[in-house]
């Protein structure tokens, strides 16, 4: 039997889960769900918000809300880290919280990097013509 996996998600700003003896798991990334056994090979993942679930013996199958991040397996250590996670029991309202919130906050911060780019231009442009005259 292999051994099992050592599941770690990170936020920027602390660890949000440590769970030993993890034996399967799913994340959503831009190409679909992706799985993962003890077993599989090394493998490095882009994650866009979604659900991320994951099943160990003691706890059964438990589900979180993730932002979107990055996946890194090594070996048996799966390591998770996002900007953001909400854990709960209710699949429905965990899928709620990825509408509302990860996927409102992406078209937010869009409309914010699109203003940010219309300023940074035009103040190159004023710097630009300070610097002809």
């Amino acid at each position: 039997m292999p051994e099992l996996m050592h599941l770690q998600i990170l936020l920027p700003f602390a660890v949000f889960a440590e769970k030993a003896g993890v034996q399967s798991m799913v994340v959503d990334t831009p190409e679909g769900s992706f799985g993962l056994l003890p077993q599989r090979l090394d493998c490095v993942a882009a994650l866009e918000p979604g659900i991320l679930s994951y099943t160990t013996e003691a706890e059964g199958e438990v589900y979180i809300a993730v932002d979107e991040g990055i996946l890194v397996k090594a070996g048996n250590e799966v390591r998770v880290s996002v900007r953001n996670a909400q854990g709960g029991a209710d699949l429905g309202k965990l899928s709620a919280a990825v509408k509302e919130e990860y996927l409102n906050l992406d078209e937010r911060e869009r409309e914010l990097r699109a203003a940010l780019a219309k300023l940074e231009s035009g103040f190159i442009r004023r710097l630009t013509g300070v610097r002809q005259t």
